[in-house]
């Protein structure tokens, strides 16, 4: 059995599903289902008995140590974040805490369980730290992207939260020599994403007729990797990669905020398109956020490498299944867009002048 944490939330559900869809080990699955964590997500693994959930918090060290005790996980992949530089500058309280603290709880856990396996279980267990591009800081127009080797530049709550937790793992490693592996990815997009996060707010807003908000002048940089594909270099990085390594995992899809816009926009056009004209029309730019990095760029060449693992998708190709999949599943949509979302919008975008 594997344990991961933070298996009801976008990139986690898209890897729990994966997971079963490939393999028949069984997933033992924590996630507090906060806003962004939604068991409709994992409606599939209804009644499936290699899905094992259990709601709680990774803050809970009782509950971490009985869930080692009971299911005897051969490893952990660690998900479970809070993730949006939006949120993280109205309550960067909530990022210290789930991001350093419950990393921190993880590994303290992790590392009693696996001090007491015998000689096989002991080699053979990893402890993956799923992170983010964002710890690097902003690059500018002419930098080379971010290598594994790039110093951290964190410049907001949440990427500062994700660095202190990146640090956290590594120091267990080199400190205790806990087996563990960290990943670094961009921008994911794809089924199940929360509609605070770029792509799926577009889509959203699109589709009801409303203004599609854009900081600044839009040409901030991001690299976008489709969620099946960074599912996939997990898998890889779990199964083959070096402990104590650090892997980037990237789309080399790099792109200007407006473009992405644009984009969704267009295949919406041709997939729903929509009488009173073209959905670009909603464009609309608002003040920038504070600190907003201009751009990130990742060298996924190591994983590459390494392990052989790259994208399968082009931005061209995911983002066509991901309007599709939106379109598709509308009642889902609906489901999340709860009135404390819609209470969130109106903190985040209704004091931002045009």
């Amino acid at each position: 059995m594997i344990f991961v944490t933070g298996g009801a939330g976008f990139i986690g559900a898209n890897f729990v599903l994966d997971w079963l869809r490939t393999s028949d080990e069984p997933v033992l699955n924590l996630d507090a289902l906060t806003y962004a964590g939604n068991l409709e997500n994992l409606a599939a693994l209804q009644g499936d008995s290699r899905h094992v959930f259990v709601q709680g918090d990774i803050c809970d060290r009782a509950l971490i140590d009985r869930l080692f005790a009971e299911h005897r996980p051969r490893a952990i992949v660690h998900f479970a974040a809070e993730s949006h530089v939006d949120r993280s500058i109205h309550s960067p309280a909530s990022f210290v805490r789930t991001n350093v603290d419950g990393t921190f709880t993880l590994l303290e856990a992790a590392r009693d369980y696996w001090s007491a396996l015998d000689g096989e279980g002991r080699a053979a267990f990893r402890f993956l730290h799923v992170s983010t591009d964002e710890v690097y800081g902003s690059l500018g127009p002419n930098d080379p992207p971010f290598a594994e080797t790039k110093a951290y530049e964190p410049n907001s709550p949440y990427s500062a939260s994700k660095a202190a937790s990146d640090h956290l793992v590594r120091a267990w490693y080199h400190t205790y020599g806990l087996p563990v592996l960290t990943t670094n990815c961009s921008n994911n997009y794809g089924p199940y994403q929360f509609p605070e996060k770029l792509i799926p707010l577009m889509i959203a807003n699109a589709l009801a007729g409303k203004a599609l908000p854009v900081y600044g002048d839009g040409r901030n940089v991001r690299d976008w990797l489709y969620v099946g594909d960074h599912c996939a270099a997990i898998r890889e990085v779990l199964a083959r990669g070096r402990v104590g390594e650090t892997y980037n995992v990237g789309g080399w899809n790099e792109m200007p905020n407006i473009d992405i816009v644009h984009t969704v926009c267009a295949l919406l056009d041709e997939l729903r398109p929509d009488a009173a004209g073209p959905h670009a029309r909603l464009i609309t730019y608002v003040a920038d956020r504070p600190g907003h990095d201009r751009r990130y760029a990742i060298d996924a060449r190591k994983i590459e490498r390494e392990l052989g693992w790259r994208p399968a998708e082009t931005f061209e190709t995911g983002i066509r299944k991901t309007i599709a999949w939106y379109l598709a599943n509308q009642d889902w949509v609906a489901h999340v867009q709860s009135g404390a979302y819609r209470e969130w919008l109106a903190r985040n975008y209704g004091e931002r002048r045009a």
